[in-house]
């Protein structure tokens, strides 16, 4: 990536969270639409398995992918960027003596994926003389050959370059027109072709499609070179193109005029949107620091779970096997099983790989382990975590929660957050209603920057919108907000949730983890949520 991409992608209110590297070659657009032959792929998964168990491995399984991206990059009426990338290769990983070993190769010859089972498994035998415990897998039954595709109406790879250029440099000429300064408008589109194989009888074709279409509008004062920024609202989402044909059932109307989007985007109208807030920003108040009762928006409060729940929860974290992007956790395994109230009764928290349209959502996980819903959190206290199958011996627990994933062929699988979502409320409530109900707070719509400390204990968020209310109505528009939290205090503070009727998914389609690092993508969802007696402080700063 050069340097003008990785500004125009990390100037898009991405926080702290990962842009990948864009590895693999790079391709006509037209090459997006191959795949690979099944009597290929099956051909080559028995000839490594069958290496495998001749090198003295227990256990082998095989990852044959075929990674495809596509980034089309625009600012105002010029096109910055179009990239097409392709990796397609073979994964394998061995158990020898109760050891893991490794080895991938970008080759398709039966002949090379051998030799590479047979490193894997020499790996494994090297690495055990060294190894003073030995991996325990949780049982699991092969599942012969199985299918599986995200449910898509129309694959966003099919769709020509000019026509997503197009769309592109109308929406930004349509904020243009609103008053914008600047504007830019990307779409991020990813298909994963994967097929697993393993020696317990598993054969899995798996093709995951994924879409982002974020956007960022500026507003310049030219008499004061005062500027504000509201990036888009939409959700990064496991759907194909039809994400963006802008039905009026993907909209959910909020107060103020606030439009917010669920499984269906008008970027045009969110654009021209964006453009009115980011003049607004220019002339809002800024905060009075103090304690709000804050009213959050699921286009927020995403990030907040993703934090402060998703990553604490996971299992390596939590046993201190994993501390990079970004530290251990708080929540110790003696927390667990009702000893721990991580937040108030109302809260249940729980991850799901199935939920339809989520990023995370596929049937099998990169160990071949069929997805799953189970509890983080329920009616307040701490009930399990995230782990994979060689870690859920250690909660006591005989079956895999299936959250093993790999970012490429070449990459091994390990413990990657699955979606991790908040329970609706289960009295009616909408968002005007809740809103209605504060006598002094701060309603934030988006996410903005955030900060989080190595046990993912103390943190920081701010947002996209922030809007004052007193005595159950919104007054104004306000600027430079953000909130300090400790994660238990934050969420015993959550003293109401809105119904099913407002539950919208948003997420992270750039989520790192580990070293060397890998990118996942993960959706969280949500209701709009309150929690009371938040300490708000005032971000601006005076320079010179």
């Amino acid at each position: 990536m050069d340097r003008r991409d990785f500004l125009t992608f990390t100037g898009l209110g991405l926080g702290g969270l990962m842009i990948p590297t864009l590895w693999g070659r790079a391709i006509a657009a037209e090459e997006l639409l191959h795949v690979l032959d099944p009597a290929l792929k099956r051909r080559l998964a028995d000839a490594a398995l069958a290496a495998a168990r001749e090198a003295g491995a227990s256990y082998c399984d095989v990852r044959i992918g075929r990674y495809l991206r596509q980034f089309v990059v625009t600012r105002e009426a010029n096109v910055q960027n179009v990239v097409n990338t392709e990796s397609t290769g073979i994964g394998i990983r061995t158990l020898v003596n109760g050891t893991w070993g490794f080895a991938a190769t970008r080759s398709l010859d039966t002949d090379a994926v051998a030799a590479a089972a047979r490193q894997a498994a020499a790996i494994a035998e090297a690495n055990s003389k060294a190894q003073t415990t030995r991996v325990r897998m949780a049982p699991n039954r092969g599942v012969g050959e199985v299918n599986w595709r995200t449910p898509i109406r129309k694959n966003a790879m099919e769709v020509p370059v000019k026509e997503k250029v197009d769309m592109l440099l109308e929406v930004n000429a349509a904020a243009m027109g609103a008053g914008a300064s600047f504007v830019n408008s990307t779409l991020f589109l990813v298909n994963e072709q994967k097929y697993f194989a393993s020696s317990e009888g598993s054969y899995i074709d798996q093709d995951v499609h994924r879409i982002w279409a974020p956007l960022s509008v500026t507003a310049i004062d030219k008499d004061s070179g005062k500027f504000r920024t509201r990036a888009g609202l939409s959700s990064p989402m496991g759907m194909g193109f039809e994400y963006l044909d802008g039905e009026p059932g993907g909209r959910v109307e909020l107060p103020e005029g606030v439009v917010c989007y669920t499984d269906s985007y008008d970027m045009r109208a969110d654009a021209v949107a964006a453009a009115r807030h980011a003049q607004e920003k220019l002339k809002a108040p800024s905060v009075d620091p103090g304690r709000y009762d804050l009213v959050l928006d699921p286009s927020h409060t995403w990030l907040t779970i993703h934090e402060s729940v998703g990553h604490p929860l996971e299992l390596d974290r939590v046993l201190g096997y994993e501390a990079n992007f970004a530290g251990t956790s708080f929540a110790t395994l003696e927390k667990r099983n009702e000893r721990f109230q991580y937040g108030a009764d109302i809260v249940n928290l729980f991850a799901d790989k199935t939920q339809p349209k989520s990023l995370a959502a596929v049937e099998y996980d990169d160990e071949g382990i069929k997805t799953k819903r189970w509890d983080l959190i329920r009616d307040g206290k701490l009930v399990n975590f995230m782990a994979t199958r060689d870690e859920v011996h250690i909660l006591g627990e005989e079956e895999s929660h299936g959250c093993s994933y790999a970012d490429s062929w070449s990459s091994v699988q390990f413990m990657r957050m699955p979606n991790v979502s908040l329970e609706p409320g289960k009295e009616r409530l909408t968002p005007a209603e809740m809103i209605a109900g504060v006598e002094n707070g701060i309603w934030i719509v988006g996410n903005g920057s955030f900060s989080i400390d190595q046990q993912r204990y103390n943190a920081q968020f701010g947002g996209q919108l922030f809007y004052e209310i007193k005595e159950g109505k919104v007054t104004r528009m306000l600027e430079d907000v953000a909130y300090q939290m400790r994660t238990p205090d934050f969420w015993n503070a959550c003293s109401a949730i809105c119904d099913e009727r407002d539950y919208r998914l948003d997420g992270s389609f750039f989520d790192g983890k580990g070293q060397p690092s890998q990118v996942s993508a993960v959706s969280h969802g949500s209701a709009t949520a309150r929690f009371d007696g938040q300490n708000v402080i005032n971000t601006a700063r005076s320079i010179g």
